[in-house]
């Protein structure tokens, strides 16, 4: 039978976490026999590729691994595009863990809406950590948009991508190194004529659980996206990063936030949005030196 879905997991230094996103995808209602897992690991130095090879060897049955020195996502994600043999391709991070029915709602959203290129998935609230993950992930879910079609471009972590869509706007930027690879792609898919929308299948991702880590995260993601707003301004808006406008947004928030957490806790969400896009922000500012 051809493959219907390939699930791509591109991951680098995930040995604490892969485990769990492997077994995760091994638990899917969908057919086996219609699916393939494609794995890139991007010059881990730590157990990850072991960890992967154990399972693909003892487990995960159609599977291919591919290991290279770091190059970053931009190439690792083009790695899996290239050597996909399903219609669709259902990215994984090595962080991320899937319900059970996440890949078959994610293939028959797209079966079902043939003029989708990109359907993004809806984050999940994962078990507590601490405060600080809690607040990361529920602005996450409060901040999801109703309806299928939506303006704003869905990163690869949950979602999937139409491999034809892919293909005829040339694939993920080897160049990109960072961060910012799949809102390029995304932007480029939905340019040529696709439509880009939420899915709704749910998955849940681990949150940074410290404020230095989530520092660093949102550092991180300013730093890189300076590349991409060079290449591309209209991708997204600066002014609807700043930490005011994030801690507007927080604010307008809170409500919905309280109604899925029944927890005051939810009242620190305009502090938290700020605190973000102002690491957001220096990162973007100092990629602006570079």
């Amino acid at each position: 039978m051809k493959t219907k879905v390939t699930v791509g997991v591109c991951v680098r230094n995930s040995a604490v976490t892969v485990k769990e996103a492997i077994e995760s995808i091994i638990n899917q209602d969908f057919p086996s026999e219609l699916i393939e897992v494609i794995f890139v690991d991007d010059g881990s130095n730590d157990d990850t590729l072991s960890i992967i090879n154990k399972y693909v060897s003892g487990v995960v049955v159609n599977a291919k691994v591919f290991h290279q020195d770091w190059q970053g996502l931009g190439l690792s994600r083009d790695v899996v595009v290239n050597n996909a043999s399903g219609e669709y391709v259902v990215w994984v991070d090595g962080d991320m863990v899937l319900p059970k029915d996440h890949v078959r709602k994610q293939v028959e959203f797209m079966d079902a809406h043939p003029e989708f290129g990109v359907g993004g998935g809806k984050r999940g609230f994962f078990p507590s950590q601490n405060s600080i993950a809690d607040l990361e992930n529920v602005s996450f879910m409060v901040y999801e948009s109703n309806g299928v079609v939506d303006d704003r471009l869905p990163g690869t972590g949950g979602s999937v991508f139409r491999v034809e869509a892919l293909k005829q706007v040339g694939g993920f930027d080897a160049n990109m190194s960072g961060v910012g690879e799949d809102l390029d792609v995304a932007y480029r898919i939905r340019t040529a004529g696709w439509l880009v929308g939420k899915s709704g299948a749910v998955f849940f991702e681990r949150a940074r659980d410290t404020w230095q880590g989530l520092w660093k995260q949102y550092f991180w993601h300013g730093y890189g996206l300076k590349k991409l707003y060079r290449r591309n301004p209209k991708v997204f808006s600066i002014a609807k990063m700043t930490p005011l406008a994030a801690f507007v947004g927080g604010a307008l928030r809170v409500p919905d936030a309280y109604r899925e957490m029944r927890r005051k806790s939810v009242l620190l969400l305009p502090f938290h949005f700020a605190f973000k896009m102002t690491a957001w922000c220096f990162g973007f500012a100092n990629g602006k030196l570079v």
